[in-house]
């Protein structure tokens, strides 16, 4: 897919989830920014030789090779802005990507307000360095909403943008949580939650990856009461929690020190 010239900023998103990528296509298109999408290295580099870009998006673990090595190349023959978007979290990864020169550097999952921020950032960092206007244009990315079709009822992200925070809306994978609102859902399965088995899942969701100690999810559970909370109550609840979602492989035992969300 070749850029836009009429439009001011061109963003390039590399990324093999195809559903992610069509998603942030649609999430950062506007009347000032049009967006190229690629599944692979070698399409990504064709791209860059052929259209000029302002920005690319890249994700690290390709199919034909690593998003960290194709970085240098970028940053050794073009003038453009790279952030890194990946589950690659691990605080190693994410020091090797600004040492090699990315310029930000999102971990999935993110809030899609937040990633519009971020890219509104290097755009204007773009438009400074090249003498071009103010920021107002990359700021316009800041007020934009996905194309029509972007979103699904209630403000949940959709289209395969697993993940994202939208307007409140917790989604991954199947599942769907609004803590304000005080919904759940797995599918299109509405899950009724004690309080105590809502506050458990916050803790875990709002802390993915980390495993809680048992000591912390009674404290934040049980808040006040929990000195007088019997250990065995904890597993009680987080069985319940994980039978009423269906999220035996989603919520991970780690033996002898708590509980993750996966």
């Amino acid at each position: 897919m070749e850029a836009n010239n009429d439009a001011k900023f061109h963003i390039l998103i590399v990324e093999d989830d195809r559903p992610l990528a069509g998603g942030l296509s649609r999430a950062l298109q506007n009347g000032s920014t049009e967006t190229a999408i690629c599944h692979t290295l070698r399409e990504a580099d064709r791209l860059l030789g052929e259209t000029g870009f302002d920005l690319v998006m890249l994700d690290v673990n390709l199919p034909d090779g690593s998003g960290f090595d194709f970085l240098q190349e970028i940053k050794k023959k073009y003038d453009i802005n790279v952030i890194m978007l990946t589950a690659n979290d691990m605080e190693t990864d994410i020091v090797a990507g600004l040492e090699l020169g990315a310029d930000d550097y999102i971990t999935k999952p993110f809030s899609l307000a937040v990633l519009r921020a971020r890219v509104a950032t290097q755009l204007r960092r773009m438009e400074a360095r090249r003498g071009l206007a103010d920021g107002n244009t990359a700021n316009t990315l800041l007020a934009g909403t996905p194309a029509s079709g972007g979103m699904a009822e209630g403000g949940v992200a959709a289209d395969g943008l697993h993940g994202f925070v939208e307007e409140g809306w917790i989604v991954d994978g199947v599942y769907r949580f609004h803590f304000a609102k005080m919904l759940f859902f797995h599918g299109e399965e509405q899950v009724e939650l004690s309080k105590i088995e809502q506050r458990i899942l916050r803790m875990l969701v709002e802390n993915r990856h980390a495993t809680l100690t048992r000591e912390q999810l009674l404290d934040f559970g049980w808040s006040v009461d929990a000195a007088f909370v019997d250990e065995n109550t904890l597993s009680v609840a987080v069985k319940r929690l994980r039978d009423k979602l269906g999220a035996q492989d989603k919520i991970k035992t780690v033996y002898g020190i708590g509980y993750r969300w996966e």
